[in-house]
């Protein structure tokens, strides 16, 4: 029974569904989203009764860990979910597994806090910005630096992946706290980023910041906010990026903007503190919205006390997995549910103590949402019901409850993590906990926090051993205050699994080294006569006795290559490569056994820390991001093309008595408005309908081409008159 699989194929197969019989023993465990759909593709059951929602009430805590000295603002999953990535305030990003919460990897470089991170549709690169205004992008394989990007002048607020599959051009966008949006594009095959990135400064004012960003689930759209109350959109399917529209609809920040799930409508819904949230949709050249007034109340229900008098602000706006649904989370504790098509208020959630700035929708079940806050609660609900799932309260002993900063679903809905003000992973589930019980509490490497040394170009390496951080060999566990784990622990480190217990546990402590100056050493450690530690001199009679085994050509051949290996000083650019001078002078400063030989660097440059995305799964998902993609071009062109509708018999009025004034005042605007700068993107003037929206529908190169060749007419038709009156600002 090892081998048997329960696959959806073998389940829809059977008369009306009827599942095969479980082995006693599963070999691997069964996908239960395949069941599922196999039971409703035979018509035998709906996904609300084969998986109630409250199903959810058996998820719990697996572990809480402490592996940060400052607050986790960051979490994220791989693509495949069996990796949790941190990000904190104390400038490291960290890599974890979810299955049993053991630390793979710390990645280091940043000299600031970390402000987000995201991982890319191949699930090879995860890239993470910070308050040092740089971006670093790392390999998940090996954790080596892929590239160092500097373009920004403050702190960086959001960076994200395009979704868009075109050939091998990928971007990864940036917004920064110097109001500037960056599109850096890279290949997908050489992993290689562009120097320079495709840059839009939208400072309207001095002082502006662009504080969110959210890519259409086909990565031909991207929508902006900033504290200039401007929403900006920009397009992806042209040769370069290219803004088409700017809406001034909120009259405070906007601070939250999020594209719905699916391809199959062009909308996205922004949050700001002004009070409202609005959902857009685009239609008929350009972005209407529906506002959601977040002071209403459902039918029945009395007002608290002063809550009328109370100006409300939008905390978190958030779609359901179907985008049936729009959640709000507002200043008063409350989230409430609404229709995405008609704006009405369905349910109003309450539980929270304090503001919200967490929610996450399940990866497939369009009835489950998250919800975390400031008050250290953590909510499951049920958005069909509009009722609790489930609660978990983030006590810390001894020092309160800390407040939760982010939370993740796992791609299979099995897991999700949460970070918070404390430092600590939360990591929740299904099914037992017994793994995550041989862990420590507290997850630290000794080497997390050593001092850095950074070249001219930002890249880093350990100043204590002079090498690149990703290249040192695996490092020991210890707890907060930095005391080795004992050694059954010390195997959970990647690379320690088949050590000797004598090589587990680090005796580590100071010493003055010839230069008066205190050092990190092993003290007690055992060496042979000659100072040589008995790990070094095993590792060297093994390799003389291998040598021996060999003919005396390629024995002589080895030592010469050797010998020009360690002769040879690397510059300035092999150091970027992760090869490091000075590592032969510095053995007397450093840890023996965190000085790598030349066989530790290729055995360690062989790890996979992170699996990339199995290549049949990876084919499947970037054809949905392709479709997806062609399906927004072609709403996107669809829109552009209607007549926009005529608003009242005053305009139509007005129309005719400007008609024979028409191409004199058409040149002289275009004219008026024709810059450099507006040669790349034109802005867009204020227009005069009721929303105030300043819509600026940038054309394609090719559209406006064949706008300016067509020649004027006095009898011009309707579609060119209101395409006039919508560009005039008389």
């Amino acid at each position: 029974c090892t081998h048997k699989v329960c696959c959806g194929s073998a389940v829809a197969a059977l008369h009306r569904g009827r599942p095969p019989e479980p082995p006693v023993v599963f070999g691997n465990v069964p996908n239960v989203a395949s069941i599922i759909g196999a039971r409703q593709a035979t018509g035998t059951a709906r996904f609300s009764q084969v998986l109630p929602s409250s199903s959810y009430q058996h998820m719990k805590i697996h572990k809480r860990i402490l592996g940060h000295l400052s607050s986790v603002y960051c979490v994220a999953f791989d693509r495949t979910g069996r990796r949790i990535f941190t990000g904190s305030d104390d400038c490291l990003v960290k890599i974890w597994a979810t299955d049993d919460g053991r630390l793979l990897s710390t990645l280091r470089g940043h000299s600031a806090e970390i402000c987000d991170m995201a991982v890319n549709y191949e699930n090879s690169l995860i890239a993470s910005a910070s308050c040092d205004k740089v971006i670093r992008v790392w390999c998940l394989r090996t954790c080596a630096p892929i590239a160092i990007l500097q373009a920004h002048a403050a702190s960086i607020t959001s960076i994200q992946f395009c979704p868009a599959a075109k050939g091998v051009k990928r971007y990864l966008a940036s917004t920064g706290a110097d109001g500037m949006v960056c599109f850096w594009k890279w290949h997908s095959h050489s992993m290689k980023f562009d120097d320079q990135p495709v840059k839009f400064v939208e400072r309207s004012r001095p002082g502006v910041q662009v504080s969110t960003s959210s890519f259409s689930s086909g990565g031909m759209f991207m929508a902006t906010g900033g504290t200039d109350h401007m929403i900006r959109v920009y397009y992806l399917g042209a040769e370069t990026p290219m803004k088409v529209s700017e809406l001034d609809a909120h009259t405070d920040k906007v601070v939250v903007v999020q594209f719905s799930n699916n391809s199959d409508s062009l909308r996205f819904v922004s949050g700001s503190r002004d009070g409202t949230a609005k959902i857009w949709h685009y239609q008929q050249q350009g972005w209407k919205s529906i506002t959601l007034d977040i002071a209403a109340r459902l039918p029945g229900t009395a007002v608290a006390n002063g809550d009328d008098k109370t100006k409300l602000v939008v905390t978190m706006v958030a779609w359901d997995r179907t985008d049936t649904t729009v959640i709000t989370a507002v200043s008063n504790y409350l989230l409430k549910v609404w229709s995405a098509t008609s704006g009405q208020l369905l349910h109003v959630l309450s539980g929270h103590d304090d503001e919200v700035y967490v929610l996450e929708a399940h990866p497939f079940d369009p009835r489950i949402m998250l919800s975390a806050g400031h008050d250290g609660n953590i909510y499951i609900w049920d958005l069909s019901k509009g009722v609790k799932i489930r609660n978990f309260f983030n006590m810390i002993e001894g020092q309160g409850h800390g407040a939760i900063f982010d939370c993740k679903f796992s791609a299979d809905g099995q897991h999700f993590s949460c970070t918070d003000s404390h430092g600590h992973l939360l990591i929740f589930g299904f099914g037992c906990s017994r793994p995550y019980e041989k862990i420590p509490d507290q997850m630290f490497f000794h080497t997390d926090y050593r001092p850095l040394i950074r070249d001219s170009n930002n890249y880093v390496l350990d100043e204590q051993t002079q090498q690149a951080p990703h290249l040192m060999p695996p490092p020991f566990l210890v707890d907060v205050d930095g005391n080795p784990h004992p050694s059954h622990h010390q195997r959970l480190v990647p690379g320690r699994e088949n050590c000797k217990e004598e090589q587990l546990i680090p005796q580590l402590g100071y010493m003055a080294n010839g230069d008066g100056e205190l050092v990190e050493q092993v003290l007690g450690q055992q060496t042979t006569e000659n100072g040589e530690s008995l790990l070094d001199n095993l590792i060297r009679r093994l390799q003389n006795e291998q040598d021996e085994r060999q003919n005396a050509e390629q024995a002589d051949g080895e030592m010469a290559a050797d010998a020009e290996v360690v002769a040879s000083s690397p510059g300035v650019e092999p150091r970027r490569s992760g090869q490091v001078d000075g590592v032969w002078q510095m053995q007397h400063n450093s840890l023996r056994s965190q000085v790598a030989t030349e066989r530790d660097l290729l055995a360690w440059s062989h790890r996979v820390v992170v699996n990339e995305v199995p290549h049949g799964t990876f084919r499947v998902l970037e054809q949905s991001r392709q479709a997806k993609g062609d399906m927004e071009c072609s709403l996107y062109n669809a829109e552009r093309r209607k007549k926009p509708a005529t608003c009242n018999l005053k305009s139509d009025t007005l129309s005719s008595r400007l008609r024979s004034l028409r191409p004199t005042k058409k040149k002289q605007q275009r004219h008026s408005y024709q810059t450099r700068s507006a040669q790349v993107r034109r802005p867009g003037t204020r227009s005069q309908n009721p929303s105030n929206r300043r819509n600026s529908e940038s054309q394609m190169d090719s559209d406006s081409g064949e706008e300016a060749e067509q020649p004027e007419h006095s009898d011009a038709s309707s579609e060119d008159e209101a395409k006039w009156q919508s560009d005039s600002s008389s």
